[in-house]
């Protein structure tokens, strides 16, 4: 696929942002990284022809979630062994520019997990993405460069990183990480100069060890003991009337003072991997491993380690959670990986209902983080069917909507509309 340059649309961007409707959904899992949807309008029924505004066409897989800030719709894309980023017309989905840059040197990843898997993050006048290895990068809404990082290391790991970034005033935060090189960045987000940097130890690139030359060969020995890392996206909360960042690290769950990066708590409870972003609701985080499943609830606004004081519940062993939940008056809604819809007592962590999604395609496994948009919760599994179910109590299922199109993206919603990006294309649902 031919690239679009940049072209001048300074003007229109101006007024697109002037113009910006309420709801715009501007990052990853929303304005409040909580998954949270103030719409009321969404459609719950749709399909390849139903409530269908438009279909674009899409180069490459990709599992990023679009951002949308008024009148664009932004999409990171691999094409070939370029990162690019993408803005469409959110009116008719016409591709308006592609920019990005050509890869220094490969690095490894998943077949299920390609290039460019962290979403994009804007305020209105400028989008930050991060194309892992190849540094964090900085656009305004004509497309033009405003300014790269290209000196924060190698980003390695066999199964790729996904974590994006998270604006918050004047600040961008970066989980660089999994990998040998792991740690948590802000920089200015009008410059890019670093304003604090914490390193993880810890890190790994999940490759098992070289093995003696004269060694036999075992294809079937898995390297547990390196199965090591983090791929959350942190998220800004109000903890006790200040702002705090929350971690979901190899371990634990953590809060930082934001404007210095200065660790205020820790609870200790997570398996060492973790795939979701920490939840947050009523004065509790909740933090969800991945692989083997550790979970756990904890009070924040404590001081040092608060694991044996504040502690809420922990969860030894949990289904596989590649997606991040939502909190809804007091339970905890979560689409896990094997294909279950679970609702959890956020207080106490007990079960109150688990439900198998199936639809027609032939995966039912899903790496969609769950939206929650006017008492209801939208997920699409990996087949591309659409599950839209009441977050109640009582479990409901709502409708299920089969796109035919492979995904392991999450869904966002604005202005009376829902956006999929699923493997082939970028699809506006909403009513015509």
């Amino acid at each position: 696929m031919k690239l679009v340059p940049p072209t001048t649309l300074a003007a229109l961007a101006l007024l697109g942002t002037l113009n910006a409707p309420a709801a715009n959904w501007p990052a990853w899992r929303g304005a409040n990284a909580d998954g949270i949807s103030s719409e009321k309008n969404l459609p719950v029924k749709w399909s390849k022809t139903e409530n269908v505004r438009w279909r674009a066409p899409l180069p490459e897989a990709g599992n990023s979630t679009p951002v949308i800030w008024g009148d664009r719709v932004f999409v990171t894309q691999p094409v070939g062994d370029r990162r690019t980023l993408m803005c469409f017309s959110r009116a008719d989905g016409k591709l308006l520019w592609q920019v990005g840059i050509t890869t220094k040197e490969k690095e490894p990843t998943h077949g299920t997990n390609p290039f460019c898997s962290a979403s994009p993050a804007t305020d209105g006048e400028r989008v930050i993405v991060s194309f892992a290895s190849d540094g964090l990068y900085c656009y305004d809404f004509s497309g033009k460069e405003l300014w790269r990082r290209t000196d924060l290391g190698r980003q390695i790991h066999i199964w790729g990183n996904a974590a994006s970034p998270v604006l918050h005033k004047d600040l961008c935060f970066l989980n660089f990480g999994p990998g040998e090189t792991t740690y948590l960045l802000a920089v200015d987000k009008r410059t890019g100069k670093t304003l604090w940097k914490n390193d993880e130890p810890g890190g790994d690139s999940g490759a098992p060890p070289p093995a003696a030359k004269d060694a036999p060969v075992d294809k079937k020995a898995a390297p547990r003991a390196k199965w090591v890392g983090s791929w959350t996206t942190p998220i800004i909360v109000n903890e006790g009337g200040r702002d705090s960042l929350l971690m979901s690290w190899p371990g634990r769950v953590c809060s930082l003072d934001p404007a210095t990066g200065k660790e205020r708590w820790t609870c200790a409870g997570l398996n060492p991997l973790v795939y979701t972003s920490p939840l947050h609701a009523n004065g509790i985080a909740v933090g969800m491993g991945g692989f083997g499943g550790m979970a756990l609830a904890v009070r924040t606004g404590g001081s040092g380690d608060v694991t044996a004081t504040q502690r809420l519940w922990h969860h030894p062993r949990s289904p596989q959670r590649i997606g991040s939940g939502v909190i809804h008056e007091g339970h905890i809604y979560i689409h896990n990986d094997p294909g279950t819809a679970m609702c959890l007592n956020l207080e106490t962590g007990k079960e109150v209902w688990n439900e198998r999604l199936t639809g027609g395609s032939a995966s039912g496994q899903n790496w969609s983080s769950v939206l929650l948009a006017d008492g209801k919760c939208y997920t699409i599994t990996q087949g591309g069917d659409c599950f839209v179910f009441k977050a109640s109590p009582t479990f409901e299922l709502l409708a299920t909507n089969p796109l035919g199109e492979r995904s392991n993206s999450s869904l966002a919603a604005s202005d009376g509309a829902l956006f999929i990006r699923t493997h082939q294309s970028l699809w506006c649902i909403g009513a015509k």
